[in-house]
């Protein structure tokens, strides 16, 4: 399928029965997509379910003729990602139960950590866990600003649209997320280095 073609054009041939655009618009967004809940959801059968309950709601809305196009395509279905994940925390929360799972996101995709040893392997696993920590300890708000923009690779007009602010407003989230983590990694004295 051309890659030329808008979300919008592919909805509205896959509302006219070509079921294949709807694959295209998968497959043009599901990284984005699976990233961001992966992030959040730290059990890998739970994300590929809020993966697939995502772009079900997503069928289900444009079908039912709910969905009215903007050009925020990915932002909508961001936000619906985004409030199924929600709805999954209400859960757990309810069913006072706890994923001990990690998972080791790969913030740095850099050559310079290719050639490693065994102890820069170590180092790369701890630095990945503190980053993780820190940005555990953000408000709600900043937490979720660094992960669209960092691990979802979002811009700010995309967090800004998914969360319902202002761009300005989502740049001073993500400034005072990085001036808190700052404090933290002074706090507790954190190197997030390799040498």
């Amino acid at each position: 399928m051309n890659k030329m073609i808008s979300d919008c054009e592919l909805l509205t041939m896959f509302i006219k029965g070509n079921e294949r655009c709807f694959d295209e618009l998968i497959n043009r967004h599901k990284n984005k997509v699976f990233a961001y809940i992966n992030l959040y959801i730290r059990d890998q059968a739970l994300a590929e379910d809020i993966f697939q309950d995502t772009f079900l709601k997503v069928i289900q809305s444009v079908k039912t003729g709910r969905y009215s196009d903007n050009g925020k395509f990915l932002s909508w279905v961001m936000r619906i990602a985004h409030n199924l994940i929600i709805d999954s925390f209400r859960r757990v929360k309810q069913h006072n139960t706890v994923s001990n799972d990690s998972y080791e996101a790969d913030l740095f995709n850099s050559s310079k950590f290719s050639d490693t040893n065994i102890e820069d392997d170590y180092i790369k696993k701890q630095i990945k866990k503190d980053i993780r920590a820190m940005i555990g300890c953000l408000p709600d708000d900043q937490r979720e600003v660094v992960i669209l923009r960092h691990y979802s690779d979002m811009s700010f007009k995309e967090i800004a649209d998914i969360t319902g602010v202002s761009i300005n407003t989502a740049l001073g989230r993500m400034r005072y997320a990085l001036i808190n983590m700052r404090k933290i990694m002074e706090d507790k004295k954190l190197c997030l280095t390799v040498n």
